[in-house]
């Protein structure tokens, strides 16, 4: 008791962040490092070579200074499309271009430096590079006033009120903080006006969910009803934003009966609450009464992240049992194998998961502020310094939207579901190697018979495509796999008509030969547009074909008891 409190303190102080997990693997770096004078060698040259190339670059700009060149120079390093930290024109001007190329190449260096020392854990050098890397993005000099030429810019043209309103906009981000309200703007998106506002009603509450059944829209629907559970990680609805992105929207336009999973956010009150749980009062919970409303009828379940994993336990334990209601199984930037999990694996080894546990035995959850910082550090150049930089320093402020709203309204997570997950899954990766039990019982994702449709994302830090992917290694049933462009949220939420939206997809038959992602991406067919009408011609194919009259809102076992959203999506 005195270890864990004395734990959870420090953890409080780290923002979770494992001193002892974080030390391990740089002490496990340094030390193989000092042993290995060929490597320190080599990075000594590679450091002469990047002075030698920078050197260069300098006396190319003052030679074409001197002929009034007006040709850019050949740049030492080029960042990748998706840096934009030094793409705007002032950049390229003396000295900011120099300024910027000499910071370019020693984060190359340190790069360099973190991988390829023999010897060193492959975890280890990941929680290396991730951690250097988290320094390079704070020292990148577009963080800091006199070395950013855009914040100088704009200072001289407007006599400092970029920095006046820089300075506002930190007192009342500030005060929101400490306040505990969310960022400024959120309050246009309102759960069941401006977002979360498809009509239906609420047929179903328990002590974990809400199951939302939303009214049909055409005079005659699909037989098979579609059961969405998203993650409880996030509010549900991310797949029900404005009338004109939300996918519930377009699915009952398209003559589909949807019934939604609204997850309770729980307090300490909850921390008891388990993986059982939430399988056994979410998905289970929902099939049952969609069962019961539309009786009968198979159903096309859908899992989103978190959600998608879910929903692959309930199908693996259902065709356990031999239980064929789901008539598919559909899983949004959902993983089923965790070995290749992306850079959250980096806070997922025994000394991590076991200091983070002590942090939510402390509290009874795992905070949404504290969750928040870490899927920020995946992406720390785009979502902290960046924001910081335009926020405090240009005095601008990105409009609001819908997304940005729905981001802002983050959930908790109970101490004990939080602990289970992050141990069966990540560390034991356990529904993979087909030892997660559901009742006493091991469940295997190769059992379920019903076709998959799996959509993953090209640039998801949370589930990365290639996780996702490897559903085809579990699945003995027909795959159909969809590579859409865009992240983990924005991938998703790709309705048609939203520009710049391509996809590819290809469908393995099972039984065949697996084929690997990178063979895939070269086999697959491309789209341009939205995946959503694909997947929704998908569903119809998959069940009978039937159109029936809507069925009823609720049943006599599940009357309605609200309008949509209802209660639990409201909880803060």
């Amino acid at each position: 008791m005195i270890d864990r409190a004395i734990h959870a303190l420090l953890a409080r102080a780290t923002m979770g962040l494992s001193p002892a997990a974080l030390g391990l693997a740089f002490a496990d770096w340094g030390m193989h490092l000092a042993a290995s004078p060929g490597k320190v060698a080599s990075l000594g040259v590679l450091a002469a070579q990047m002075q030698g190339q920078w050197l260069r670059y300098a006396f190319d700009l003052g030679a074409h200074a001197l002929l009034t060149d007006a040709t850019p120079c050949p740049a030492c390093v080029t960042p990748p499309a998706s840096d934009r930290r030094f793409a705007a024109p002032q950049w390229q001007q003396f000295p900011f271009n120099l300024i910027a190329q000499r910071f370019l190449l020693r984060e190359r260096l340190v790069d360099a430096a973190a991988h390829g020392v023999r010897g060193v854990s492959p975890h280890h050098e990941q929680v290396v590079a991730f951690m250097v890397r988290q320094w390079m993005d704070m020292l990148s000099p577009g963080n800091f006033f006199w070395t950013n030429p855009e914040v100088l810019e704009r200072t001289l043209s407007t006599g400092g009120a970029n920095l006046a309103q820089g300075l506002r906009n930190w007192q009342d981000d500030a005060q929101r903080l400490l306040d505990n309200r969310p960022p400024q703007g959120v309050e246009q998106f309102r759960p069941g006006h401006e977002v979360a506002a498809t009509r239906g009603r609420v047929v179903l509450r328990n002590r974990l969910i809400e199951l939302i059944q939303y009214s049909p829209t055409t005079p005659t629907v699909h037989a098979e009803p579609v059961l969405i559970t998203p993650a409880w990680i996030m509010k549900y609805y991310i797949l029900d934003l404005s009338p004109h992105n939300s996918l519930v929207k377009y699915l009952v336009d398209q003559g589909h009966t949807v019934f939604m999973v609204s997850w309770k956010n729980p307090t300490a009150d909850d921390r008891d609450l388990g993986m059982d749980d939430y399988l056994r009062l979410g998905p289970l919970a929902a099939l049952e009464a969609v069962n019961a409303i539309v009786p009968g009828r198979k159903v096309h379940g859908v899992g989103y992240c978190l959600g998608g994993t879910l929903l692959s336990i309930a199908a693996a334990a259902l065709a356990g049992r031999g239980d064929e209601r789901l008539a598919s199984v559909s899983l949004f930037a959902a993983q089923t194998d965790f070995t290749e999990a992306g850079e959250l694996t980096l806070f997922t080894d025994e000394s991590q998961v076991s200091f983070l546990e002590d942090l939510m035995w402390s509290q009874g959850f795992l905070d949404t502020a504290q969750m928040a910082g870490t899927f920020q550090m995946l992406r720390s150049s785009d979502l902290i310094w960046s924001r910081m930089m335009r926020d405090y320093l240009l005095g601008e402020r990105a409009p609001m939207n819908d997304l940005m709203a729905w981001n802002a309204d983050a959930t908790r997570m109970p101490y004990r579901m939080h602990s289970e997950y992050l141990r069966s899954l990540y560390l034991r990766n356990a529904l993979a190697e087909g030892h997660y039990k559901v009742d006493g019982k091991p469940v295997a994702v190769e059992n379920v018979t019903a076709p998959w449709f799996v959509v993953g994302t090209e640039t998801d830090h949370v589930a990365p495509w290639k996780s996702v992917y490897k559903i085809h290694l579990l699945a003995d049933s027909e795959v159909t796999f969809v590579l859409t462009s865009g992240g983990h949220n924005a991938g998703i939420v790709s309705e048609p008509g939203h520009p710049h939206r391509h996809y590819r997809w290809a469908v393995h038959p099972g039984g065949r030969p697996y084929v690997d992602p990178d063979h895939w991406v070269a086999l697959a067919q491309a789209e341009e547009g939205s995946w959503w009408p694909r997947w929704s011609a998908w569903l119809q194919s998959k069940g009978s074909g039937d159109r029936v009259a809507p069925p009823p809102c609720g049943s006599i076992d599940h009357p309605p008891l609200a309008d949509a959203p209802g209660d639990y999506v409201l909880q803060r």
